[in-house]
């Protein structure tokens, strides 16, 4: 089945921006984790006493120096919790655009699903890019939640031009799936046969039908020629005289 140059383009121009958001969130998997390991370190280098607690415990401090670590009760366990749960998010939004496992996702998450469009994943990259941006963070960190935040308005606008097509537009496999609707046809001695469980509805050249009768005649030898080629000869019914 051939495809139009402006399917193909939006074939092209799809994959791009799924290839953009899975390089996004891999890019905000690596940096919350450079986050999280310089976060505990600012903790432990805090409790072992190697920098000045007093600003810190006269509340003078709203954060662990050199850290996302808020000057809160528990701090440091939520803040290693929202580390955490990012990790996790980015995860299974990669695995969600990758499209693996579809089943999963189909009944236990179905906005991440195939019956979805991109608009919800969108929504929820720009929740977690905000959610980096909130805080203070390095270079990379920010770079990357900011690039994500990007994407993720993309394909909310994605979402709200094709709604829950564009799954189906830029999958790799589709042509698969497009097949069952238009069945090939092919030339076999002359009669045209459909390939996947159709039947033979052509008939021979009216050359090709004379050169036959001409060969074979009417006989068993011409009804035998017949059933090879795929024909079913069936005999009336007999009928009672009025």
């Amino acid at each position: 089945m051939k495809c139009s140059p402006s399917t193909a383009s939006l074939f092209v121009a799809l994959n791009i921006i799924r290839a953009l958001s899975i390089i996004a969130l891999l890019l905000v998997f690596s940096s919350s984790i450079v986050v999280l390991v310089d976060d505990i370190e600012a903790v432990n280098h805090f409790v072992n006493g190697a920098t000045n607690t007093t600003a810190f415990n006269t509340g003078n401090s709203d954060y662990v120096p050199n850290s996302t670590v808020p000057n809160q009760p528990a701090g440091a366990f939520w803040a290693v919790l929202n580390r955490l749960l990012i990790i996790f998010q980015t995860v299974v939004l990669v695995l969600s655009e990758v499209g693996w496992p579809s089943s999963f996702f189909d009944r236990f998450f179905p906005v991440l699903g195939r019956d979805f469009g991109v608009g919800a994943l969108g929504v929820m990259q720009c929740l977690i890019g905000a959610s980096v941006l909130s805080h203070y963070v390095g270079e990379f960190p920010l770079v990357t939640a900011f690039f994500l935040f990007s994407i993720g308005c993309l394909n909310i606008l994605v979402g709200l031009i094709f709604r829950e097509k564009a799954k189906d537009e830029r999958n790799i496999l589709s042509w698969r799936e497009r097949r069952k609707d238009i069945l090939p046809t092919r030339a076999i001695g002359g009669f045209t046969v459909r390939d996947e469980k159709s039947t033979v509805c052509a008939s021979p050249s009216p050359s090709q039908s004379a050169s036959s009768r001409a060969g074979l005649g009417f006989g068993r030898q011409a009804e035998k020629a017949a059933e090879m080629k795929g024909f079913l000869l069936t005999k009336p019914d007999a009928s009672l005289p009025k």
